[in-house]
């Protein structure tokens, strides 16, 4: 792991993931952007001293002096968007499979970059959008994209919103970690809200319906004074074939958690999820009835990749964040396993798209909030 050292939240959660099913093997890390910080995480996790690196460019060429067998497999990198490609550039080169978070870079060229270098060394890019590993997004997907009973038709129009309320004051002010990288541009890249939590929103849109944008009309705003980055976007997207979408991304909502949520409107019926209750996915009939279907039980179909082949627990025992980000880090390991760099999670061809979503985004809203081809 690169980055997620004490202190780090998503360090944490990447590592419970990892090991929850038993794939994966935490053995190695330079956890922090110091030598002494990185270290000290390092011991407080349990990392061998010989393995608890000071800088990543000090494990890379740690990790490649060791026989091929004994080298890791892959690593996390959990650092603040602007590092990241660089960073994983350098262990896809020289052969190292990536778990990366998103959005995947800062900037498009470079994510295009990357994209070059993962399919010329044949490695493994996974980048974490997490909330495509909850069993019933992956059920959604299977009924939108699958057909069969429960289907909805063709997709007419997507309704998809990310609302949080975390950032409604100046936090960053205060000196706190999360919101001070999210909100400077040298560390975050070019967006704020619609790169951190906007880009999660794209790509469920594209997990759940496999439709691709061929345009946007983006409004971002800063509402908090002094704010660099936007901490509110509204999105009209057009798709390929006709279908049209709305996608809004907001930090500045009181009272919001984690409300990412996404409803789906077809020829013949419609379905919705909501992440703060992600056992529960909704599909309406044109005849006016709405059926319930939760996570664990008979009618949903692992023949079509959908929830039950991705459940750990009987139903009535919630699963949630931590479960679905393990089955991103479970394709992972399969794929790596498999040694085929494709597989069920979110690879370099989503990572892509989630920048180049972020940069059209800014680039629309820059420009008036005028349409842009995607």
């Amino acid at each position: 792991m690169v980055g997620g050292g004490q202190g780090a939240f998503i360090g944490a959660v990447h590592r419970m993931a990892a090991a929850l099913d038993g794939r994966w093997v935490f053995c190695a890390g330079a956890l922090s952007s110091t030598p002494e910080r990185s270290k000290e995480s390092g011991r407080a996790l349990g990392l061998a001293d010989a393995r608890n690196y000071g800088t990543w460019r000090e494990m890379l060429a740690g990790e490649l002096k060791l026989p091929v067998g004994e080298r890791v497999d892959g690593g996390s990198i959990v650092r603040a968007n602007a590092s990241q490609g660089g960073i994983a550039g350098a262990f896809v080169r020289a052969g190292f499979n990536v778990i990366g978070d998103k959005p995947m870079t800062a900037t498009l060229a470079e994510a295009e970059r990357l994209a070059a270098a993962v399919r010329e060394a044949g490695v493994v890019l996974c980048v974490t959008y997490n909330y495509t590993g909850y069993p019933m997004v992956r059920e959604a997907a299977a009924r939108v994209r699958g057909g069969g009973a429960g289907a909805i038709g063709a997709v007419r129009k997507v309704f998809v919103e990310y609302h949080q309320g975390w950032l409604a004051k100046g936090l960053e002010g205060t000196g706190q970690k999360q919101a001070s990288w999210r909100t400077d541009p040298a560390l975050a890249g070019a967006g704020g809200a619609i790169g951190d939590i906007g880009t999660h929103a794209e790509n469920l849109v594209s997990t759940i319906t496999g439709l691709e944008i061929e345009a946007l009309c983006a409004d971002l705003t800063s509402f908090v004074p002094g704010r660099k980055l936007d901490d509110d976007a509204s999105v009209l997207l057009r798709f390929k074939g006709g279908a049209k979408g709305v996608l809004t991304a907001s930090q500045v909502c009181v009272g919001e958690q984690n409300a990412l949520t996404i409803r789906v409107h077809g020829e013949r019926g419609s379905l919705s999820w909501r992440q703060e209750q992600p056992e529960r996915l909704e599909w309406a009939r044109e005849d006016g009835t709405v059926e319930v279907t939760v996570r664990g039980v008979a009618n949903i179909g692992p023949s079509r990749g959908g929830a039950a082949s991705d459940s750990r627990l009987p139903p009535g025992h919630p699963e949630g964040f931590v479960e679905a980000f393990a089955n991103v880090y479970a394709g992972a390991a399969g794929a790596i396993r498999a040694q085929s760099t494709q597989g069920r999670f979110p690879g370099i061809e989503d990572g892509v798209r989630g920048v180049r979503f972020v940069t059209r985004v800014v680039e629309s809203s820059r420009g008036g909030a005028r349409w842009v081809e995607f």
